[in-house]
């Protein structure tokens, strides 16, 4: 295993100690290296995690779940760091809910996910 899967498997466990249903989990992430390995892949099948993955050579799989996440740390602040996990959770269930629910967006012609996709 390479020093990038150690530390992988060890952020891994750390952040399950956080957590109480991590069957409820989706782990995306693209096909590197640390998230493919043996040890990492059945740390998430142990723990009852879904395993999500971008199709091997296309590097723009991720785009979309990229610019969401720059959004929701840049405009939201979910790149801070919080003092608790309920305080962290109840945050990012705000932001979530601003992002599809009230900030309109350029590409949907400056409405918002839910009420662009409602129809």
């Amino acid at each position: 295993m390479s020093l990038a899967a150690k530390g992988a498997v060890r952020a891994m466990k750390m952040a399950l100690r956080e957590v109480n249903k991590p069957e409820e989990l989706i782990h995306h992430s693209d096909r590197g290296i640390q998230y493919c390995c043996e040890e990492y892949v059945e740390l998430l099948q142990s723990n009852k995690i879904k395993i999500s993955m971008g199709q091997a050579g296309n590097p723009y799989d991720n785009a979309v779940a990229e610019r969401v996440n720059g959004i929701l740390k840049n405009e939201f602040y979910l790149g801070s760091t919080f003092t608790n996990f309920d305080t962290a959770l109840k945050t990012m269930e705000d932001s979530i809910n601003i992002y599809n629910n009230l900030r309109p967006h350029l590409s949907l012609g400056y409405q918002t996910p839910v009420k662009k996709y409602a129809a």
